[in-house]
């Protein structure tokens, strides 16, 4: 096996980290890429973001597998890259070293009492019911009837629909054991999901807004006090997606609630702060529809508040971080240091960007980067002789067994056999020793 003339290391197995990865392999240009990931399990956002009924969304992992059977791809899990190696250590290895951390961060709005117990990130919610080892542990007060959810994105939407929704439709999906547990003993019925803006002006796809139409036991409203007359009027320039959008809340706001639970989208609230004692008993909003007007506040009681107001990517030792985007300082991809771009750190996905755009954005947004690296190539220094392989090797020590692709398989067959039980599509292993454990059990070990 001839050595390859260039190696690329990417930090983050989400969609951003393997297309990135698919593009540099597909380059004219004898590259080879390690992918290394946190976790010993790939696919990031994709496992741990999209919200466990809708299985659809995760049949992109079949591409990812097929990017992993490229000839000179490499994964390398269990390593925490800033913590377990250095930037440094990487930059030694590798010609490139390419961050795709994404955005595991959820952003903070910093009003009083926001740190109240059950004032929680939805980020944090999301990782809870998906099963990330991060957030297993994680409680929720789910004893009041009513929750409020701030923001008016598809991420609000998702834990709209899990706190509404029935255990018989909750339980054939892929949610966390622990959190369908915890949900079958939830007296949540009443979810107030609230933005500042308008209807017009919501970030929610039409399709993932439709959903709402078809639950078993949670009718959708819009509370009519928060809007003015022409709420549900079409602008100029609306495209199709915002016209489906906009039709459904108006179709909302007419619609007569018969079943046990509710789901109100409320509009044109900011929010003020947060009341209580220990834990959070009700949240405060100012009123602001009317210009001029005099400013009227709406007080909602509730033990549970869920922040979906974006997210921010996690700062790196060793990598500038731009507080304001939340993202790593970057320059079209290429990373800044002191305000000079620092030649042979890359970065690509929601920690180039933020967090936008769907799963798919990430492939544009990674060729882009891609590009710029083989601009880049042949001017950045060469790693000494045999460093990447003694890196890699070092990790799988560590651990007793290489967490690779076949390691990442073994796991795998495991969860859907455990899902298989339940009638699931599989159930997660949600402690790293045990994903480790499974891997060692039925593998190879260094």
């Amino acid at each position: 096996m001839t050595t390859p003339q260039y190696r690329v290391a990417i930090v983050g197995a989400g969609p951003s980290g393997f297309y990135a990865a698919e593009a540099l392999l597909r380059a004219q240009k004898d590259v080879a890429v390690d992918l290394f990931e946190r976790l010993p399990v790939p696919y990031g956002l994709v496992r741990f973001g999209v919200a466990p009924d809708h299985p659809k969304l995760k049949q992109v992992t079949a591409v990812f597998d097929r990017i992993a059977a490229m000839p000179g791809f490499r994964f390398v899990g269990g390593v925490d890259v800033g913590t377990d190696i250095s930037i440094a250590a990487l930059r030694r290895a590798y010609h490139a070293v390419v961050l795709a951390t994404g955005a595991s961060l959820g952003r903070e709005i910093g009003l009083q009492g926001e740190k109240l117990a059950g004032n929680r990130q939805a980020s944090d919610f999301v990782g809870w019911y998906n099963g990330h080892p991060d957030h297993r542990d994680l409680t929720f007060d789910f004893s009041g009837e009513r929750a409020v959810i701030i923001g008016h994105g598809n991420v609000a939407l998702d834990v709209a629909r899990i706190l509404l929704k029935t255990l018989d439709e909750l339980r054939q999906t892929d949610i966390a054991a622990h959190a369908l547990e915890a949900l079958a003993e939830s007296r949540v019925r009443d979810v107030h999901l609230i933005g500042r803006r308008g209807p017009s002006e919501t970030r929610f796809s039409a399709k993932e807004l439709g959903e709402f139409d078809t639950l078993t036991a949670c009718d959708p409203g819009v509370d009519p006090s928060d809007l003015p007359a022409d709420a549900f009027s079409h602008g100029d320039g609306f495209d199709i997606e915002r016209k489906a959008s906009l039709d459904l809340l108006e179709r909302f706001s007419r619609r007569v609630a018969t079943k046990e639970r509710r789901c109100l989208f409320r509009f044109h609230l900011e929010p003020v702060c947060f009341e209580g004692g220990e834990g959070v008993q009700s949240a405060v909003f100012r009123r602001n529809c009317v210009e001029g007007a005099a400013e009227e506040c709406i007080r909602i009681d509730t033990k549970l508040v869920f922040l979906s107001v974006g997210r921010r990517t996690s700062p790196i030792e060793g990598i500038a971080y731009d507080g304001s985007r939340g993202v790593h300082a970057n320059r079209g991809g290429r990373l800044m240091v002191h305000d000079r771009i620092d030649h042979g750190l890359y970065t690509c996905g929601w920690s180039k960007r933020g967090p936008q755009g769907t799963i798919g954005t990430n492939r544009a947004c990674a060729l882009d980067t891609v590009e710029k690296i083989l601009v880049d190539l042949d001017s950045l220094p060469s790693p000494e002789p045999g460093a990447t392989d003694r890196l890699v090797s070092s990790i799988g020590r560590r651990h007793g067994v290489p967490l690779d692709f076949d390691a990442w398989r073994i796991i795998d067959s495991a969860e859907v056999a455990r899902g298989c039980v339940n009638g699931k599509p599989r159930e997660k292993f949600v402690s790293v020793d045990d994903m480790v454990a499974t891997a060692r059990e039925r593998g190879i070990a260094c």
